[in-house]
């Protein structure tokens, strides 16, 4: 019997390992996909270089030690499986300088800033040798791990949904092509891109604008347009054009809206009634002669439930939650300092008690915990009910019949587990789909494994916010390493969290703490299905304050013990270290799972006796709330700091 060939050598689309990778790339990739399925963390690179800069954040009172511990920890844990950091004895030299404090002025903090570039060179070429050895990595993890660098690097959504796609459409296409083809994205350096942004109102161009280089007169602006083959040129009266160094024209016309968007916010500091700028909404990048939308793309913060529940445009509710939207609006659309530090100030307005002694000695970024207690259980009722609508056989089979006499979303997604943890007759279609069933049938084999690791991911990112939003508050930075990354890969799920809170204060009156710590007991009692069903069944009537639209969260301070609303994912938890062999293992932070489309629970509203209809998704998987205990070694808290952390 002849031996396999090597994975590097099968097809990209021929393989199912493949498929599932170039199907995930294209989910990374693509600005409209679901919250569920996009990425959620950031590549290991830059991982730690936030961690090396931090140093920096501590010694000026912006972080505290406590909240660079507690990352520290967390970084190993998800270094761990991590096959491109090459052989033992760098894994060894990483795990002994992350286990120091790395102090801001120490050696070992000078070690890991000369170590990056090491790191950091041929990072994708030793997974594409991982590939081929006797234990590959997962293609989820493999494509998790192309997606987060190649962004990271610089290289912008569109140029890479191009490239995949491309790769996806080429029948010769195989897995070394595609792996030798992100090694050299990866490597390749920035180029120089000339970026004009013609406007159509400049307010005093003569005694403002005229002096600066950048500045082109409308006949300058209307000759480069013609030099550079603009066949239908704007109106305009002049332009700026800058240069950057980028890796694609998108990444450099990118940076030209960010500086659009400085300019807007200085122009209102103009006296009286100033007059706009209004730039023409496209931007023209030399050597390119179409142009791109000047606008970026929506970071995908979306509440569903305001248009499902017909809340879109009430604006007298006089809720607490209604101001902490108005908070995060920023997150689509504002600069990404902005949309950092209004999205905090919104999540911690709803997820922290000044009366709960425990959340005093926490410090705020428990609220961080407990949004991703409410998002993971978010998660896999999402990819349920999306993959209810995808099961097409070519005949009518029981479950095709089961969903489509199902009048509720909740009876779809049970449908839909049961069937996964038994017969599994699932039909489909699109490979994205393929891999999101794949995702949900290791969540149904291993709920405490999984979800912890979702958990952990989650936990791990809303902190990050709340470090970057520090460093922008306190540090009066916006320039800090991670700011972008985190703004782009937080947005979406911070929609999703909001998502809950907005649609259980609408539809049943309950209070964001009150929704967290239902989320945290459903998350500790995956174990016990009597204790569980007593937590779904109870009607909202028989909770203090329910069915009152007070400003103010109603019922006890907290949402949980302090115990509950920590965070796994640091010393104590199950899963690989960074110093232990990396192949297998509990994966980190969901990066073996990942999306779906709408994650909303059962529109229905509950009467007394029966389900209540909260983010323990019960019923689905084992009639029991999927999830993880916290861990018994807690994390070391951050604590209040000083000046934030």
């Amino acid at each position: 019997m002849s031996a396999d060939p090597p994975l590097s050598s099968r097809l990209l689309n021929a393989d199912p390992v493949g498929r599932h990778v170039i199907a995930r790339l294209l989910d990374f990739f693509a600005d409209t996909t679901p919250w569920p399925r996009r990425l959620w963390d950031l590549s290991s690179i830059l991982a730690l270089r936030e961690i090396a800069q931090a140093g920096d954040w501590v010694r000026d009172r912006v972080l505290s030690a406590g909240a660079l511990g507690w990352y520290r920890h967390a970084l190993e844990r998800q270094l761990g499986p991590d096959r491109g950091l090459g052989n033992s004895a760098l894994r060894r030299e990483l795990t002994a300088l992350l286990r120091s404090e790395l102090a801001p002025d120490s050696r070992e903090r000078r070690r890991l800033v000369q170590l990056l570039p090491m790191i950091t060179s041929g990072y994708l070429g030793r997974w594409a040798l991982a590939v081929d050895s006797p234990q590959p990595p997962s293609p989820e993890r493999l494509a998790r791990a192309i997606a987060t660098h190649l962004l990271d690097s610089g290289h912008s959504n569109g140029s890479l949904h191009r490239w995949a796609h491309a790769l996806s459409t080429n029948p010769d296409a195989t897995i070394g092509d595609l792996l030798a083809e992100a090694t050299t994205l990866a490597e390749r350096a920035d180029q120089e891109f000339e970026v004009l942004v013609p406007f159509i109102s400049v307010p005093d161009p003569g005694r403002l604008a005229a002096h600066l280089p950048e500045w082109q007169s409308p006949a300058e602006t209307s000759a480069w347009l013609a030099q550079h083959g603009v066949a239908e040129p704007p109106r305009h009266n002049g332009a700026f054009v800058y240069t950057f160094h980028a890796k694609d024209p998108a990444a450099a016309g990118r940076a030209a809206a960010a500086n659009v968007q400085r300019l807007e916010a200085r122009r209102t500091y103009a006296r009286g009634a100033p007059r706009p700028l209004v730039p023409v909404g496209r931007i023209w990048v030399a050597g390119h002669p179409r142009p791109l939308p000047l606008a970026p793309a929506s970071r995908g913060a979306n509440i569903l439930s305001l248009e499902s529940e017909g809340t879109m445009y009430v604006t007298d509710a006089g809720e607490r939650i209604d101001e902490a939207l108005e908070l995060a609006a920023p997150l689509n659309d504002g600069s990404v300092a902005t949309a950092a530090t209004g999205a905090w100030a919104a999540i911690e307005s709803l997820l922290t008690h000044p009366g709960d002694q425990a959340d005093i000695e926490e410090g705020k970024v428990v609220a961080a915990d407990r949004l991703a207690a409410i998002v993971t259980c978010s998660w896999p009722r999402a990819e349920f009910t999306a993959l209810s609508y995808r099961h097409r056989p070519g005949t009518p089979d029981e479950l095709a019949r089961a969903l489509a006499a199902s009048t509720r979303n909740l009876d779809r997604s049970r449908a839909l587990a049961q069937n996964l943890r038994g017969e599994d007759t699932l039909t489909l279609a699109r490979p994205t789909d393929v891999a999101a069933a794949q995702r949900m049938r290791a969540v149904l084999a291993s709920p405490r494994a999984q979800l912890g690791d979702v958990r952990s991911t989650l936990c791990g990112v809303f902190r990050r916010l709340y470090r970057q939003r520090n460093i922008v508050v306190h540090g009066g930075s916006t320039s800090a390493i991670a700011l972008d990354a985190t703004v782009r890969t937080i947005a979406p799920l911070v929609g999703a969290g909001f998502d809950r809170l907005v649609h259980a204060q609408i539809t049943n009156r309950v209070q964001p703490l009150e929704l967290a710590a239902r989320a945290e007991n459903s998350l500790i009692l995956v174990d016990d299905p009597l204790v569980e069903q007593q937590l779904i069944t109870r009607s909202p009537d028989l909770h203090p304050g329910a069915g009152r639209a007070g400003r103010r969260p109603q019922g006890g301070p907290g949402g949980g013990t302090a115990g509950a609303g920590r965070c796994p994912g640091v010393p104590g938890d199950v899963g690989p270290r960074l110093d232990q062999d990396p192949v297998g293992g509990h994966l980190n932070g969901g990066r073996e799972l990942a999306d779906a489309v709408t994650g909303h629970w059962d529109r229905k509203r509950p009467v007394a006796g029966e389900p209540l209809a909260v983010p323990s998704w019960s019923g689905m998987i084992r009639h029991q709330a999927c999830a993880v205990r916290c861990s018994p070694s807690p994390a070391p808290s951050p604590g209040p700091a000083r000046r934030g952390g």
